[in-house]
């Protein structure tokens, strides 16, 4: 005996029945959606993290270049004007690097306007639908 068609199905199951069972699929769909969906962003994350400490590692080779190539220029300016000097004048440059680096970056940091889209947007939101909003 095989198992009745959907047309019999729908001609034989109440209506709540029938959007009983669509609401239940509706549910399991977006359950296993939500899970496909961390199971993605877990990988991804694990990937990014991967790639992050690669760019941490690379910052801190960059940082003893820069460190080695420093004392480099500071012992070669040294054998024409003496090391105190030549300690300064590298100072100095490090500074002027490090001051236009704050105002360019402050400048930035001043044109930030966070989600004022996202803002305006939920402003719109009825106070009905809203958490704890009166209904």
């Amino acid at each position: 005996m095989s198992s009745p068609g959907p047309e019999e199905r729908a001609a034989t199951t109440g209506l709540g029945e029938l959007l009983s069972g669509v609401t239940r699929d509706l549910s399991t769909l977006f359950r296993q959606e939500v899970e496909l969906a961390k199971a993605e962003l877990t990988e991804s994350a694990k990937q990014a993290g991967k790639g992050a400490g690669m760019f941490g590692g690379a910052a801190v080779a960059g940082l003893f270049a820069l460190l080695f190539l420093t004392i480099t220029i500071w012992w070669a300016i040294g054998y024409a004007i003496g090391n105190a000097w030549s300690a300064l004048i590298i100072t100095v440059v490090y500074a002027i690097v490090a001051a236009i680096l704050f105002a360019r970056g402050r400048a930035k940091l001043k044109t930030v306007r966070g989600a004022p889209r996202t803002v305006d947007s939920l402003k719109k939101i009825p106070e009905t639908v809203k958490p704890g909003g009166t209904r």
